[in-house]
């Protein structure tokens, strides 16, 4: 998978892509990452990237024609625009951009992009939720990290993505790690016991109890299994006794 960076600041990726996954899955050649600097692709000494909105108002506007030069000049594959008017990214929206061979990025800044290069260029608007940022290379970054996770062979253990909350449209269960015993603080015994089909079964009820409690206008947009919606019902049964 590859995928292409537009941004007034190229430099504020250096950290994010030289660690952890991100830097594995470049190494491993599984991803291609490429920043764009928008600058390059102005006329002027000054490399002027932005201008005064026509119609007046307060900030700058990013101007059309650097970022179709920049869009021009890449095979660009299938484009984002990062910005508050778009769909909200959730698990299923970062499944579907990483199964895209590339993706462009466009980090929004100042008081947006220019509208002709939306209404020509752009195929989704994204937003990572309802608050302001000072520009759309935080944004860039999470849409990144989302989708790169999910692309075949990122993660060594596939199951390292499809137990994370959402992934299945539940809520992760809690996890345990050594000692077993800390300040009288005991890991649950089913986690010791070996029985598999037992821990499985805690692991599903921990899950559902966890996004019946926290964000249960996740259940409601999920079919659930039989034995989930036992679970369910015996959970929301427990609160009334």
């Amino acid at each position: 998978m590859k995928i292409n960076i537009l941004t007034l600041f190229p430099e504020m990726f250096s950290g994010f892509l030289g660690n952890s996954i991100i830097k594995r899955a470049i190494e491993s050649l599984k991803i291609e990452i490429n920043t764009v600097n928008i600058r390059d692709y102005t006329k002027d000494k000054h490399k002027t990237a932005d201008d005064y909105p026509y119609g007046g108002g307060a900030g700058m506007v990013l101007k059309v024609e650097p970022i179709l030069e920049a869009l021009n000049s890449i095979d660009k594959g299938f484009v984002i625009y990062t910005s508050p008017q778009g769909k909200t990214l959730n698990q299923n929206l970062s499944k579907y951009l990483s199964e895209k061979e590339i993706i462009t990025i466009i980090a929004g800044h100042y008081e947006g992009i220019d509208e002709r290069v939306v209404e020509s260029s752009v195929d989704m608007e994204i937003s990572i939720g309802d608050y302001v940022l000072t520009g759309g290379e935080l944004a860039s970054m999470v849409i990144i990290d989302s989708v790169v996770r999910l692309v075949n062979g990122v993660l060594g253990n596939k199951d390292s993505y499809i137990d994370d909350s959402f992934y299945n449209g539940l809520l992760d269960y809690p996890q345990y790690t050594r000692p077993e015993n800390h300040n009288e603080m005991k890991v649950p015994e089913v986690l010791l016991s070996g029985n598999h089909e037992n821990i499985r079964k805690w692991r599903l009820r921990q899950s559902i109890e966890r996004t019946y409690k926290k964000r249960p206008d996740l259940l409601l947009e999920r079919k659930l299994s039989k034995e989930e919606e036992k679970i369910l019902d015996d959970i929301k049964k427990g609160e009334l006794k």
